[in-house]
């Protein structure tokens, strides 16, 4: 399938893809128009690696060790690698250093059928990441679950706020949303709200030790104010099977503790 095909099949004009809409107007170029998506990927030319066929990848070869070696991502013709090569065009630092921990892990514990803390964290936050700039008081409302407060009582402070999608299997699943889709989010305190600027301070303050805690916040995407047409109605919030209380014995605010950095 060609990536001009793909592009086709998603619905731009949701508004977590508004960040990236520029992308499918790229990808339509009619140089690119029966290109397969690895080609038309590295037809942009705006990546820091060279996508290739999946085929590419060597029988027993690391994903992640092949990438770090070769600069190489192999890449197949469907919605989840399409997703990915548009996190690595957008989010280029970020995608490299999440590369070069998967990397220095394997190095360190080889593989094997558990894949340990650190690069269990490193795999949920490349599939399923979002990252949030957001005033203190949705912070505490998000890290103690309280949902009635977050989108309804400080609704009026998603004004301030700026949620990203970064994670490839989390826009892949809302092509077809769903109410209980759920993002891992990390809080970010980039400089301005670009892009650029969140690729660069998340880049800057990932670590191994850091992301074995799994500093990430739950959060039911479909809640962000705008983001489906009937969360206005405060019932939308009251499904206590999606938007779930602490559990016993968890801490609010626990995995929401960063330190601020200027990149």
């Amino acid at each position: 399938m060609t990536a001009a095909r793909l592009a086709n099949q998603i619905d731009w004009h949701r508004p977590w893809l508004h960040p990236f809409s520029a992308f499918e107007q790229r990808l339509q170029a009619p140089s690119l128009a029966t290109f397969s998506l690895h080609d038309a990927l590295n037809g942009l030319q705006s990546a820091p690696v060279q996508f290739i066929p999946q085929s590419a990848l060597p029988d027993g070869q690391a994903y992640e060790a092949f990438i770090h070696k070769t600069g190489q991502v192999p890449t197949r013709d469907n919605l989840h690698d399409f997703f990915n090569g548009l996190c690595w065009i957008h989010f280029p630092k970020t995608k490299q250093r999440l590369n070069q921990l998967q990397a220095r892990q394997i190095a360190l514990d080889g593989i094997g059928q558990v894949r340990g803390q650190v690069r269990d964290a490193l795999t949920l936050f490349d599939e399923n990441a979002a990252f949030l700039c957001a005033p203190d008081a949705l912070w505490q409302a998000l890290a103690a679950k309280d949902w009635h407060t977050l989108f309804v009582t400080q609704r009026g402070l998603w004004a301030q706020a700026q949620l990203t999608l970064f994670g490839h299997a989390l826009l892949e699943k809302l092509e077809s949303p769903r109410k209980a889709i759920t993002a891992h989010v990390y809080r970010a305190w980039p400089a301005t709200q670009s892009i650029a600027d969140l690729d660069a301070f998340v880049a800057a303050d990932l670590n191994a030790d850091k992301l074995a805690t799994k500093p990430f916040a739950h959060l039911p995407v479909l809640g962000v104010p705008g983001w489906h047409a009937q969360n206005g109605d405060p019932s939308f919030y009251d499904d206590a099977a999606v938007f779930r209380p602490l559990r016993s014995g968890e801490r609010p605010g626990k995995t929401l503790t960063i330190r601020r950095v200027n990149p």
